[in-house]
């Protein structure tokens, strides 16, 4: 009998696959058969759950790959200028050039990235942040935009579910957490059990499901592990999980501990709140000048950038303005090198370091998530490293498509088409058990668990001729 509600199927229908033979008539041993279907029943959850949600990571995490390109080229008028042999004005000449264009506080200056690239100014206004840009050969304002507003910034928020409000950042954490459970599901089912055909080839037309389920079920055996990548070095973006992570890395020596080169006097003030920043050093406190001598002039951004250029950041590099007698100039920059990637505070008066930080110094928790961060954004290893992620998020969607597909075909009229219990229900209690870890490791995947656990009793509850059958 077939417990989705819809007709019962011949056993050895040529395009049918393990999943719909998966009944007690076949001659699988009852206990792996009772095993295959739980296995098969979560695995059809995860997927209703999290499929949605990776196409649109798939999809624009691919987009964000190639940021620097597409934003140079959507952004040309503002982002670009041509490329001159003399040598560009001071960066006190561009600020000024910028708030007679907008005027306001200056809170941010950074350094043109490329030798035909805009300066940008961040300026502070009544109604907002603003980031204005101008040439820097000429100081000539080339226009202005909200900050972090760009085509690229709105691909990221919407990526990380920022574009949505603090709320929805939480569904990262859920959807990350539901993957892996969706691949480690997937890999069992996959595994061939004496099976040649749908293993690593694909079989039948596209008018056959079999086709649609061989082709999802080899791309995802090969993308399996991207997925798990990608998920696992996407959770510090979660509301939850990334946040309490990120606030214990910080705090521990992990992330960014409080005076690596000199104990000075550390604030409330955060790094992010500031600056475009990494995500290890999002809760990193800004230092303090130690003391104000007496009568003495705070040093101009000129000299701040002088001094900057001797320490040897990387171009690209932005500089928050102080804006506090104690307060300091804050360079940073993070380019695709790792190694590179620096964070220095100079004292407002003399210019000297306060603190000087590169990757290196972050510690071991630190290094390993920027790591996973900046392979995840496509940066670690140039372009061979975007090409592989542009592969895996097409593969993605191919695999989401396709086991759209293949429910479409296979479903009951009228019924969902949720996979028939297992005769013995009990094979569940070590399946919950697993996935009863991980949910107290994530707790919001916790939480997402305990929901469709509710939503699978009552969907056998309402499902005609089902028999109740305890979970655990």
């Amino acid at each position: 009998m077939n417990t989705n509600g819809g007709p019962a199927r011949p056993v050895n229908r040529p395009d049918q696959t393990r999943a719909d033979q998966t009944h007690p008539g076949q001659t699988r041993a009852s206990g792996a058969g009772d095993l295959y279907r739980a296995v098969w029943r979560w695995h059809f959850y995860a997927g209703l759950l999290v499929l949605p949600f990776m196409i649109t990571l798939a999809i624009s995490g691919s987009l964000y790959l190639y940021r620097a390109d597409i934003d140079r080229w959507w952004h040309a008028d503002l982002l670009t200028v041509p490329a001159q042999d003399s040598a560009p004005l001071r960066p006190t000449a561009l600020v000024a050039s910028a708030l007679d264009a907008v005027p306001g506080i200056a809170v941010k200056y950074t350094d043109p990235p490329f030798a035909d690239a805009s300066a940008e100014i961040t300026v502070a206004t009544e109604a907002g942040r603003m980031a204005v840009y101008v040439n820097p050969f000429n100081g000539l304002v080339l226009g202005a935009m909200p900050d972090r507003t760009t085509l690229m910034w709105t691909v990221r928020k919407l990526h990380s579910f920022k574009y949505f409000g603090p709320y929805a950042r939480y569904l990262i954490e859920i959807a990350a957490g539901w993957s892996v459970l969706l691949v480690l599901t997937g890999i069992y089912l996959w595994w061939p059990r004496g099976q040649r055909g749908g293993v690593v080839s694909i079989r039948g037309t596209a008018a056959r499901r079999v086709f649609w389920r061989d082709t999802h079920a080899v791309t995802g055996i090969f993308v399996g592990g991207f997925i798990v990548f990608l998920a696992v070095t996407g959770m510090p973006w979660s509301g939850v999980w990334g946040a309490k992570v990120n606030e214990w890395a910080n705090g521990n020596n992990f992330g960014y501990p409080d005076g690596v080169r000199v104990n000075v006097p550390m604030p409330q003030q955060r790094l992010d709140g500031i600056a475009k920043t990494s995500w290890t050093l999002e809760q990193a406190r800004i230092p303090e000048t130690p003391r104000i001598p007496d009568a003495a002039a705070p040093a101009t951004l000129d000299q701040a950038v002088a001094r900057i250029e001797t320490l040897g950041l990387h171009p690209g590099y932005s500089v928050a303005l102080p804006t506090s007698a104690s307060g300091v100039y804050s360079a940073s920059v993070y380019p695709d090198d790792l190694a590179r990637q620096r964070v220095v505070h100079l004292d407002q008066y003399t210019v000297q370091p306060l603190l000087d930080m590169s990757y290196g110094d972050y510690g071991p928790m630190g290094r390993a998530l920027e790591w996973g961060i900046n392979t995840h954004m496509g940066q670690t290893y140039g372009m061979a490293n975007r090409l592989v992620l542009t592969v895996a998020c097409a593969a993605i969607v191919l695999l989401a498509v396709s086991a759209a597909v293949m429910w479409w075909k296979r479903r009951p009229h009228g019924a969902l088409g949720v996979p028939p219990l297992p005769a013995d229900a009990r094979v569940f209690r070590g399946l919950i058990a697993i996935l009863a870890i991980g949910g107290i490791v994530f707790p919001l995947v916790g939480a997402s668990l305990l929901v469709m656990l509710a939503l699978d009793w009552l969907q056998r509850r309402m499902s005609r001729g089902s028999r109740m059958a305890p979970l655990v």
